[in-house]
């Protein structure tokens, strides 16, 4: 079997006012839910082997740590959620946390941050009262140990923490809670250290019933009629997840912080669940939102609030965790099986960054099996019009005439586009008509664009890139909470019904 390289994640050195030196970065959640754990060395080799240099991990476990040392991966360690009491109630085992999981590594392992608990504040409210003390009195033992100018301390939330949070600019964190976060706040303030934040947006989907586009929550460019406008700052969202971190910021800013960036600790689609229920939970969504994510980050693109200024995010997760609770979906939000092997492949030729497989520049732009026909004629009239793809190959008596029908001819006019805009990103689309495949659809005197002469075997699950004419926990079991997005989902069926008005 092929080497599968991938990821290739190339760190991009952005300075900016809210991000500081560390600029726009993909890093990769570790959970270990599985009913066979790869070896520590085991994983380490996978993460050097596709160059992945940032990762977060649920725990501090000293094996893992040692298997890291001396990679240069930049390493975010946790508390889990069950250690906050011991943490919060006293400074000496806050220090000794500190020297057995930090100071004792510290710097073969590049640790970078500490997680403290897992969307405490949604999960586990009664442990609410202990998270700031633990947090200092972390923050006590790394300034004893001098290691708080290189390891910054902070908590992961939930998203639902932010109420009304669409529009983006009227977002308010829960005010009961403020007792915990204005303190918090100041902390981060006060040590240039971000506010973690868990952003799912396939959940935000899937519990608005449908008021929610799918192109809204996957990153897909909308038309401007399609856009969520913020009423109040004129802003235009295109996506969910953007209009999550602007939530933040600007709940932030209601309570007069305005310097503190936001991490996005979580985030990711699953690739597979049960399809009575959970029929979006597939492999070309999965590849969609995380190859678009990883583009929209790494590019630097920013948000309305803040264009440019980088959003460190860490993809959920490296591996499928067969052993986690819950839906079908629960299982298989992972980007490789607990074998290694990929669960799908990442398309992202032509987005700046290398971090598709070794076969990336022999693939192929085909017409979807059992799409719409009506759909695919529309969209090959588009290519051979507008599209200027030179479609003559496929007049009566040319090479592409044969087959003689529009899923044939749609084909060759698609990957003709393709590879005529250098198989840019969300140049495979057509209106979700389109798929990329690594086999040559070549035949007999009818050579396609890209071919190679030869034929490949095997085909790329994920493909519904971004169309665009610019194309620009406690334990590891239970680790990540959804949280209630419900406040969200509300808002957004208020704010897409005002952005319409706004746009007649």
């Amino acid at each position: 079997m092929k080497k599968l390289f991938f990821f290739l994640f190339l760190l991009i050195l952005a300075a900016s006012v809210v991000h500081g030196e560390d600029g726009a970065y993909i890093g990769v959640n570790i959970g270990t839910a599985m009913t066979s754990v790869p070896a520590p060395t085991q994983i380490t080799t996978l993460l050097r082997s596709q160059n992945i240099r940032h990762v977060r991990l649920y725990d501090a476990d000293p094996a893992m740590l040692a298997a890291l040392a001396n990679t240069g991966i930049r390493v975010i360690v946790s508390v889990p959620n069950e250690q906050l009491l011991a943490i919060g109630n006293s400074n000496a085992t806050a220090a000794n946390w500190v020297a057995r999981n930090v100071a004792a590594h510290y710097p073969s392992v590049n640790i970078t941050a500490i997680a403290v608990g897992s969307e405490v504040l949604s999960t586990l409210p009664n442990s609410a009262p202990l998270l700031m003390p633990a947090i200092r009195y972390l923050q006590n033992a790394l300034v004893a140990a001098a290691l708080d100018r290189y390891i910054k301390i902070s908590t992961p939330h939930s998203s639902s923490i932010i109420l009304d949070s669409f529009p983006p600019s009227q977002a308010f964190f829960n005010r009961s809670l403020d007792p915990v976060l204005v303190p918090l706040l100041k902390f981060l303030q006060s040590t240039g250290s971000p506010l973690m934040l868990n952003v799912y947006p396939y959940y935000d989907y899937m519990r608005s019933n449908g008021v929610i586009p799918l192109d809204y929550a996957l990153f897909r460019p909308l038309p401007p009629n399609k856009e969520a406008v913020d009423a109040n700052t004129l802003l235009h969202y295109t996506n969910v997840f953007d209009a999550v971190v602007d939530a933040a910021y600007f709940a932030m800013a209601y309570l007069n912080v305005t310097n503190v960036p936001v991490m996005v600790t979580e985030t990711g689609w699953p690739h597979k669940g049960d399809p009575s229920n959970e029929p979006d939970a597939t492999s070309d969504n999965a590849d969609t939102y995380n190859s678009n994510l990883i583009r929209h980050v790494m590019n630097t693109t920013g948000t309305p609030k803040h264009p440019g200024v980088a959003v460190p995010t860490y993809i959920y997760e490296l591996y499928d965790e067969d052993t986690r609770p819950g839906s079908t979906s629960e299982k298989y939000w992972g980007l490789f099986d607990m074998n290694g092997i990929p669960a799908y492949t990442l398309h992202l030729t032509g987005s700046g960054v290398l971090l598709a497989n070794d076969t990336t520049n022999q693939t192929y732009c085909v017409a979807r099996e059992g799409a719409d026909e009506k759909m695919l004629q529309a969209a090959l009239d588009w290519a051979c019009g507008p599209g200027k793809v030179d479609c003559s190959a496929l007049m009566q008596g040319q090479p592409c005439y044969d087959p003689d029908n529009v899923e044939a001819h749609a084909t060759y006019a698609f990957n003709a586009y393709y590879h005529g805009m250098g198989m840019g990103s969300g140049t495979c689309y057509f209106s979700g008509v389109a798929v990329i495949t690594t086999t040559d659809p070549s035949h007999g005197s009818c050579v396609y664009a890209g071919s190679g002469g030869k034929n490949g075997t095997s085909l790329l699950n994920g493909t519904s890139l971004a169309p665009s004419s610019n194309s620009t926990a406690g334990d590891s079991g239970a680790h990540r909470a959804i949280g209630d997005v419900s406040s969200f989902v509300r808002a957004v069926v208020t704010a897409l019904l005002l952005s319409v008005v706004l746009l007649l």
